[in-house]
């Protein structure tokens, strides 16, 4: 009797080890999916003379940007320096910890790289990637076409999915993700992006 409960307990101990360890695989193999999907995401080509540009908005400290935020006005200034008919939307509310609204910051950041002001238009409520897209839509210029959205090389795929779920056909256009943050930004928008994929799945 005391033999055939060990061979249980060990036979219970197999299966739950073999689960475990099938577990982590098929969770790696997703991630995998993810990692490829963003890398595929920002490794397109970049359109010139886009008629809008639309960059996200991400922390402020203060009324300074973050490292991520600055990366992304750097990489829009760059472009809409050299694509003088671009206009540029800069999206972004105020948060906890925000002197400034992150679309203000984006503005006063642009205009000190040259940038005209009257080539910006400010969308300063959102919270989320989502509003970003939703609230920035309805400042689109009724005669643009293509766009642009800009956002840390991480973030990409998602911004570019909901954007189309939007009715909107832009292309990604990726800043760096500062080096110290790439492991949290990478792992955090591995949930970020499993969120969405099952909030369409069963409907906004």
């Amino acid at each position: 009797m005391l033999n055939e409960r060990k061979m249980r307990r060990g036979k219970t101990l197999k299966g739950a080890v073999k689960l475990g360890v099938l577990s982590v695989v098929i969770l790696l193999g997703y991630f995998g999916f993810l990692h490829m999907k963003i890398q595929e995401s920002i490794h397109q080509q970049i359109p010139e003379n886009a008629d809008y540009l639309i960059i996200l908005g991400a922390r402020v400290k203060g009324s300074v940007p973050s490292l991520s935020l600055q990366y992304r006005i750097d990489k829009a200034a760059e472009y809409l320096t050299a694509n003088k008919h671009t206009v540029v939307i800069v999206s972004g509310g105020k948060g906890p910890g925000e002197d400034i609204s992150e679309a203000k910051a984006m503005q006063q950041g642009l205009i000190a790289q040259g940038i005209e002001e009257a080539r910006i238009m400010m969308e300063d409520t959102s919270t989320t990637t989502y509003e970003n897209i939703v609230f920035s839509k309805e400042l689109i210029p009724d005669t643009a076409a293509s766009g642009l959205i800009v956002s840390n090389d991480f973030h990409i795929y998602r911004a570019v999915e909901i954007a189309r779920k939007e009715g909107l056909d832009m292309k990604g256009m990726p800043a760096k993700t500062p080096k110290v943050s790439l492991l949290k930004s990478y792992t955090r928008e591995y949930l970020a992006i499993t969120k969405y994929y099952l909030t369409e799945l069963i409907g906004r």
